[in-house]
């Protein structure tokens, strides 16, 4: 209970104390959730790099058409999933982390030479109230210390009396002398006993106004703790909402675009597109046939048998290198070249086939 906790001079020292750990709690918060933030971040890159390592292998796949193109729509959304990690490593610091520490260095006030301005304003607060009460507490612990003193030394006095009486051994004038010193024993035992009552009831009438003034100051602490607490309470919400991706519609969207890609996986189309491409459905240029049409001849000018000429000294020239003729050969078409092997030179006759 409080009013038990702080009946000692000194025991609200955790109250105040709680203030400096507030302080250190939302460092350490910070500090939890960039971590946190590293991770997102390092998943988004495995993401990325699985994504990139992966797309040009299943783009090769022996897979096709549905299928495939299943398989490519979990790499799609890993990208898309990739962006989403990173936006949420970038909240975690940029957004949650600057709101807490811009929070910490408004509500705490940091001292010249170390601690905090509202544990001091506490500190104080508690131990003003506490003055006159630990002064007054003194007093009873030295009445009450008096008392049990005087207690002892009657009660000394008695077990003496007591061994005196009926002794044979003890004269008639000492017994009466410890009977004298027991009276007197007695006597400063009342006496003691008054001021230590009084001195305690002078201690109970104070309590109630040193409660009240404890209590004040201890409600002043609770209220800037309840404050601490519902912000906070709104971080840590701030926090949920950026971690939580069952509820974000970007991650609803990914996941129904890729469930509604493998629903539409079908047998039936993906065997129809392969018939068609590959097999007995594919376009077939089948045999026909075609009537044979004579070669028109003509004269061959003079100018045109010269650029045969040059396009056929052309032609002897191969990368640079001049080719020579191993085999006769006559041409079949009105545009082909025809040779003849002689020792020392090729003769050409006919039109150029240049191919391209």
């Amino acid at each position: 209970m409080f009013y038990l906790s702080v009946s000692q001079p000194g025991n609200y020292q955790q109250t105040v104390k709680r203030t400096e750990d507030a302080f250190q709690a939302c460092n350490d918060i910070v500090a939890c959730f960039q971590e946190r933030a590293r991770v997102e971040r390092q998943y988004a890159q495995q993401l990325s790099e699985w994504s990139t390592k992966w797309k040009p292998l299943v783009d090769a796949s022996p897979l096709y058409g549905s299928l495939l193109q299943a398989w490519q729509c979990f790499l799609s959304s890993a990208d898309r999933f990739s962006s989403l990690h990173s936006s949420i490593c970038r909240a975690l610091v940029s957004e949650d982390g600057d709101r807490i520490r811009t929070w910490q260095k408004e509500t705490f006030h940091k001292k010249i030479f170390g601690g905090f301005k509202e544990s001091q304003d506490f500190e104080t607060g508690f131990s003003r109230a506490q003055k006159p009460w630990a002064k007054r507490l003194k007093k009873l612990e030295k009445a009450k210390s008096a008392f049990h003193k005087a207690c002892r030394k009657e009660h000394m006095a008695r077990e003496r009396e007591a061994h005196a009486q009926g002794n044979p051994d003890i004269a008639i004038e000492k017994q009466r002398k410890i009977q004298e010193e027991t009276e007197l024993a007695h006597q400063e035992t009342e006496k003691v006993r008054a001021r230590y009552e009084k001195v305690l009831e002078e201690v109970t009438r104070y309590a109630p106004r040193y409660m009240e003034e404890m209590e004040s100051i201890f409600d002043q602490s609770q209220e800037e703790e309840r404050k601490r607490i519902s912000f906070l309470k709104q971080a840590f919400l701030s926090i949920h909402r950026h971690l939580d991706v069952t509820n974000n519609e970007s991650v609803k969207a990914v996941y129904n675009e890729l469930h509604n890609t493998l629903m539409s996986i079908s047998e039936q189309e993906d065997l129809r597109w392969w018939k068609n491409t590959h097999g007995p459905g594919m376009p077939t240029d089948w045999p026909q046939f075609q009537e044979w049409t004579p070669d028109k001849k003509h004269k061959k000018g003079k100018k045109e048998v010269e650029q045969k000429a040059v396009v056929m000294e052309r032609s002897l020239m191969i990368g640079g290198v001049r080719v020579r003729a191993l085999y006769d050969y006559v041409g079949q078409e009105t545009d082909e070249l025809s040779f003849k092997v002689h020792l020392n030179k090729l003769e050409c006759r006919g039109k150029v086939h240049l191919f391209q």
